[in-house]
């Protein structure tokens, strides 16, 4: 398909480590090659970009997803997809998460996360549009895991460098998960291990690769150092100047709806 503008994007950084607001593309066309580079160089360097005013639909959405790859399975344990033309769109509604949990959630609970850990081979990033929108609350945040490598003490990172970390689907400390969910997870087990520091293949980059809702402890250490380095390592991705918070906005569409379309691709 042929691009059909030749614009240049305009990236406006969102806080010093991370986050970027990406304005000049218009989702609901084709991008050109110029643009993609432009966005994925920004992705690159700060970890999320966000898109304000995009009132796409899914071909849309995954037009814009297969520039930067092959978009994988919505969700290798929630399979309900509403829509089967649509298998790597997966919907997420607020009582999906009521009906999951019970507990305590938090920045270090249920709700940090990086996307599907436990699988064996994770996708790299991940695309989020919100269609309706609270009037407050919701707000996300995101944590910069190359700067909170890159903020532990040498010998810290030494440690982490050599380190390893079984992921799975569980409930995450404090919570208690639906009857729903321990069958799924006893149906489809997922369980994989990966390196705590992995290395971008991009930019050479190392990055913390741990976070409290799929990462059950670290290999070949006791299950009392496993809680204290994890705990010392999700302190560290939580710290504030390492994060940035995306207030999701409502705007007009076209067809005079009140929603407000925007696209986050995080996780490198």
């Amino acid at each position: 398909m042929t691009a059909v503008t030749d614009a240049r994007v305009q990236v406006t950084p969102l806080s010093g480590w991370t986050g970027a607001l990406i304005e000049g593309a218009d989702l609901t066309k084709p991008l050109d090659a110029q643009q993609i580079a432009e966005i994925r160089a920004a992705l690159l360097k700060w970890k999320v970009v966000f898109f304000r005013d995009q009132f796409i639909d899914h071909d849309d959405h995954l037009r814009f997803a297969r520039a930067f790859g092959a978009p994988t399975p919505a969700h290798p344990l929630f399979d309900a997809i509403p829509d089967p033309d649509y298998p790597t769109i997966y919907p997420i509604f607020r009582d999906h998460f009521k009906a999951r949990y019970a507990g305590n959630r938090g920045w270090d609970k249920a709700s940090s996360h990086a996307d599907v850990t436990a699988a064996v081979n994770p996708p790299a990033a991940s695309i989020l549009r919100a269609e309706l929108v609270p009037p407050y609350g919701g707000d996300t945040l995101w944590a910069n895991t190359v700067a909170a490598y890159e903020g532990l003490s040498a010998p810290v990172r030494k440690l982490a460098d050599g380190l390893r970390a079984v992921h799975r689907f569980s409930p995450p400390d404090g919570t208690t998960a639906s009857e729903d969910y321990q069958r799924r997870v006893s149906r489809r087990p997922l369980i994989s291990e990966h390196p705590v520091v992995r290395v971008h293949p991009e930019t050479g980059e190392r990055a913390l690769y741990v976070n409290p809702s799929f990462t059950s402890h670290l290999a070949d250490v006791s299950p009392h150092e496993s809680r204290q380095l994890l705990g010392l390592f999700y302190a560290e991705l939580a710290r504030p100047e390492y994060t940035v918070r995306f207030k999701w906005e409502r705007a007009v569409s076209r067809s005079g709806t009140t929603d407000l379309l925007s696209i986050w691709h995080p996780r490198t």
